[in-house]
C-alpha cells in the first residue's frame, strides 16, 4: 500500500472520524508536495478530494500546490481544470503550467500572463522559447529574445540557451551563433545544442569543428552523448566516413558509447550509409542493449547493398528474439528483398506483418510489395496488387511501378502509372524523364519529341547527375561532359598507373604468402 493511499472503506468509526481534527492547509500542502514529486497520482487525488471537502479551497497555495501534483503526473487537463478555476493565478502557477503545455497552449498562457499584469521571469521565458522552437515561431522567439535582454535575464545560462535553441530549430544559424558568441557562460547543453544546430543544416565541417572545441572548453562535454546522434548522422547523410569514425574514436575513450542505444544506432547507420557494412555489424554486436530501432537498422544496411539473404537472416533472428517488428522493421526488410529478388520471402513477410505480429501495412509497405513484384518482372501482378488495395495508391507506389516498367520497357503500365504521377506531382521532371526513357527504349520517338516538347511548356529542366570525391576535407563535382578532354587523358593515365601498382602489390603478397 503506498504511503499516502486512504482506504476506500473507514478503518474507523463515524464517531472516531467525527472527533479526528480536520486536514489544514499546511498539512494538505506538505503532503501534495510530496506526492507531487513521486508523481503519485492516486493519494493526491484523495488528497485534493479531502481539501474540498474540507473547506480549505480555493486557496492560492494549495491550488498552486494541485496544478503542479497533476503536471508532474501527466495529467494535464485537470491541472488546467484547477488553474482555471483560480481566482487569481500566482507566477508560479503560471510557470509550473507553461513549462508542461504543448506548444499552442502554452503560448495562449503566455498570453494570459501578460495580460494579467505578471512580469516574465528566468522560468517563464525559456518554456515560451521551447514552445516557440517546436513551433518554428521565430518572430515571437526574436520578440521574447528582445524582453529577455530588457529584463536583464539573458546573462541566465537557461534563458539563453533556449534562445540558441529556438534560433537554430527555426533555422536561423546566424542569429543562434551571435547568442551562442554573446552568452557570457556556456555549460554542455549549449555546446550540445549549437553543434546539433550545425549538424541539422548539413554543416558538417562546422558542426566538427564546434565539436572539438567543446572537448576542450566545456565542462562534463567529453562524456555527453547527446549531439552524438546528429553529429553521425550528419556524417551519413555527407558519406564522411573519416569524420564519423573519428567521434566513434572519441565515444570509445569515453568508455560510454556501447551502452548508449541512440549513438549505437547511429554508428551502424553511419558505417552502412558510408559503405561499410562490416563496420556497421561489428558495432551492432558489442551494443550492450538493442531495441527494434537498431535491429531496423542494421537489417536496413544488408538491405541497400543487395544482401537480402544476410538481411533477412537477421530479421529472422530478431523474431526468434521476441524483438516486436515495427512498420520501420517490416519496411526495411521489404525493400531489402525487393532489392535481392527474393519475392516468395517478401511474399510471406507481407502477410505476416497483419497475421502474425499484428502490424497494419501502410501504403509504404504495399510500395515496397508493389516494387518486390516489379523488379521481379511480374508487372501484372503488381498491377493486380494495387486494385485490391484497401487504400487509395500514391505517389510512391506509382513511382514504384513507373521503375518497374522501366527496367521492363513496359510501355502500357507505364504510361498509366506516369500519367497517375503527372497529377500527383506536377513538378517532379524524373517522371518525365522515365517515361522518355522508356519509349526511347522501344523506339517510339516520336513519342519522346512530343513528352519533351511538353517538358519545355512547363519549364521543367532536369538537374544533371553528379560524382564527387573529398580531397583534405573538399568535395570536388564532376558532372558529365563538365571535364575537358586533356584532362580526361590525365586522369586516365593516373587510374592506369594505381591499376598497375595494385596488381603489382598484389602478385608481391601472392609470392610472399608462398613462402
Amino acid at each position: 500500500m503506498h504511503p499516502f493511499h486512504l482506504p476506500s472503506t473507514p478503518a474507523t468509526s463515524d464517531r472516531e472520524a467525527a472527533e479526528m481534527p480536520p486536514p489544514t492547509a499546511g498539512s494538505l500542502s506538505a503532503l501534495l508536495r510530496r506526492c507531487a514529486a513521486l508523481g503519485a497520482l492516486s493519494p493526491g487525488a484523495q488528497l485534493h478530494a479531502r481539501a474540498l471537502v474540507g473547506g480549505c479551497l480555493p486557496d492560492a497555495t494549495l491550488d498552486t500546490d494541485l496544478v503542479l501534483l497533476y503536471c508532474r503526473c501527466g495529467v494535464l487537463h485537470r491541472a488546467r481544470q484547477v488553474f482555471d478555476g483560480m481566482p487569481s493565478p500566482s507566477m508560479h502557477a503560471y510557470n509550473i503550467l507553461l513549462a508542461a503545455s504543448p506548444p499552442g497552449a502554452a503560448l495562449e498562457l503566455l498570453a494570459r500572463l501578460l495580460a494579467a499584469g505578471h512580469r516574465l521571469d528566468r522560468y517563464a521565458v525559456p518554456a515560451a522559447l521551447r514552445a516557440c522552437a517546436e513551433l518554428r515561431d521565430a518572430v515571437l522567439g526574436a520578440t521574447l529574445h528582445g524582453f529577455a535582454v530588457r529584463l536583464g535575464l539573458f546573462p541566465n545560462v537557461v534563458v539563453s540557451g533556449a534562445l540558441l535553441d529556438m534560433y537554430a530549430k527555426a533555422g536561423l544559424l546566424g542569429n543562434a551563433v551571435r547568442v551562442f558568441d554573446e552568452m557570457p557562460k556556456r555549460d554542455a547543453v549549449v555546446w550540445n545544442c549549437m553543434v546539433t544546430g550545425y549538424a541539422r543544416a548539413g554543416r558538417a565541417a562546422e558542426a566538427l569543428d564546434l565539436f572539438r572545441r567543446g572537448q576542450f572548453e566545456a565542462v562534463n562535454m567529453a562524456n555527453d552523448l547527446r549531439a552524438m546522434p546528429n553529429m553521425l548522422n550528419v556524417c551519413a547523410k555527407e558519406g564522411e566516413l573519416m569524420k564519423g569514425r573519428e567521434i566513434h574514436g572519441r565515444m570509445v575513450r569515453c568508455l560510454a558509447f556501447d551502452s548508449d542505444i541512440a549513438v549505437g544506432n547511429a554508428l551502424v547507420d553511419m558505417y552502412a550509409k558510408c559503405g561499410r557494412v562490416d563496420a556497421a555489424r561489428a558495432v551492432f554486436a558489442v551494443m550492450k542493449e538493442k531495441n527494434v530501432v537498431s535491429w531496423s537498422t542494421l537489417i536496413s544496411s544488408y538491405g541497400v547493398h543487395g544482401m537480402g539473404e544476410e538481411a533477412l537472416r537477421i530479421y529472422e533472428e530478431m523474431v526468434s528474439r521476441r524483438v516486436k517488428p515495427n512498420c520501420i522493421t517490416f519496411t526495411s526488410i521489404l525493400s531489402s528483398c525487393s532489392h535481392s529478388g527474393l519475392v516468395s520471402d517478401g511474399q510471406r513477410i507481407f502477410e505476416a506483418m497483419n497475421n502474425v505480429h499484428g502490424v497494419e501495412p501502410t501504403a509504404d509497405h504495399y510500395a515496397c510489395m508493389v516494387d518486390l513484384l516489379g523488379r521481379a518482372g511480374a508487372i501484372e501482378e503488381a498491377v493486380g496488387f494495387i486494385k485490391k488495395m484497401p487504400m487509395e495508391p500514391g505517389a510512391s507506389l506509382w513511382g514504384a511501378l513507373l521503375s518497374a516498367c522501366a527496367m521492363h520497357n513496359n510501355v502500357d503500365v507505364g504510361e498509366i502509372a506516369a500519367y497517375r504521377l503527372f497529377e500527383l506531382e506536377e513538378g517532379n521532371v524524373s517522371n518525365y524523364v522515365t517515361l522518355c526513357g522508356i519509349y526511347d527504349a522501344v523506339g517510339r520517338s516520336d513519342c519522346v519529341a512530343g513528352l519533351r516538347s511538353r517538358m519545355r511548356e512547363l519549364g521543367m529542366v532536369k538537374t544533371p547527375g553528379c560524382s564527387w570525391v573529398d580531397v583534405k576535407g573538399r568535395a570536388h563535382a564532376f558532372y558529365q561532359g563538365s571535364i575537358p578532354r586533356y584532362l580526361r587523358r590525365q586522369m586516365l593515365w593516373v587510374l592506369d598507373q594505381l591499376l598497375e601498382d595494385m596488381g603489382a602489390s598484389e602478385s608481391q603478397d601472392e609470392y610472399l604468402s608462398f613462402y
